[in-house]
């Protein structure tokens, strides 16, 4: 309701948004994968430097796939809606995403 599309506007924007939820979808596995790899390093004591490489690199990895997700699903909207409710979808992503990474960090021990 946020997005005040037509009815035309509808007709392109919801497909778009089902396979951006999709492959947000495949992200989030990802991350809850390093997580979860995270908990089971943190649970046994000091994180060994090799297994934190490896999450910092996966960790920006997976960044940086949100961000050229976020940029080919801009595009593609732009080519059905006006820039502005483009932009608006994307603030309220953005919104979404912050509150799921505050989540995140606030329940995420700090590495030792």
């Amino acid at each position: 309701s946020n997005m005040v599309l037509t009815d035309k506007e509808s007709k392109d924007f919801w497909p778009l948004y089902d396979g951006y939820q999709k492959d947000l979808e495949q992200l989030n596995r990802h991350l809850g994968g390093i997580i979860n790899e995270y908990a089971e390093a943190y649970n046994k004591g000091s994180v060994p430097d090799a297994i934190a490489k490896d999450l910092i690199n996966e960790s920006l990895k997976t960044e940086g796939a949100e961000v050229k997700m976020r940029r080919e699903y801009a595009e593609k909207l732009t080519a059905v809606l006006p820039a502005h409710k483009v932009a608006r979808f994307l603030q309220m992503e953005s919104k979404i995403r912050a509150a799921i990474k505050f989540d995140l960090a606030a329940n995420i021990p700090l590495m030792d």
